[in-house]
């Protein structure tokens, strides 16, 4: 996989694998990831304007991203966290708000020492294939964008 790559695989019938490497390390990715004001400045991809971050990083905590979208609608996400290992690993819960909310995903997110950084891997997982494919659909599309920018956020670029 080349540096910039965002590979995303489909494993089992009710899985969503996205795999990059970023150049930078685990504890940066990590603290990117989990900090409101480092997750405003790549979350949205430039796709809009991030109107809530809320993170409570503890095991039973919930999380929550609000992105007003140029159109003016709104996009929503929520989630508990279920466990955290910092600089290696989260596992959370998470919904989407649109579309068809209430389903409810398993997403382990891990962040894993490699050559020159590190490989994110995000597993998101459903109870059925129709809800998989519902997010597979609309996730691709900003993604590479969204990790593009959290490279540079955890890089110290921005």
């Amino acid at each position: 996989m080349s540096p910039a790559e965002t590979r995303v695989t489909l494993p089992g019938p009710a899985g969503i694998l996205v795999t990059r490497q970023l150049a930078a390390a685990p504890d940066l990715v990590f603290r990117a990831w989990t900090t409101p004001e480092l997750v405003r400045r790549w979350w949205t991809a430039g796709r809009g304007e991030l109107t809530e971050v809320t993170i409570d990083l503890r095991p039973g905590g919930t999380w929550r991203y609000a992105m007003r979208l140029p159109g003016g609608s709104l996009v929503a996400f929520h989630g508990e966290y279920r466990e955290i290992v910092p600089g290696e690993r989260i596992l959370h819960t998470e919904v989407s708000e649109q579309g068809r909310p209430g389903i409810e995903a398993l997403v382990t997110v891990t962040f894993t020492a490699a050559a020159g950084g590190t490989r994110l891997d995000i597993l998101t997982r459903y109870d059925n294939q129709a809800d998989r494919d519902e997010h597979a659909r609309y996730m691709q599309d900003g993604l590479t964008d969204a990790l593009d920018l959290l490279e540079q956020v955890a890089g110290g670029e921005h």
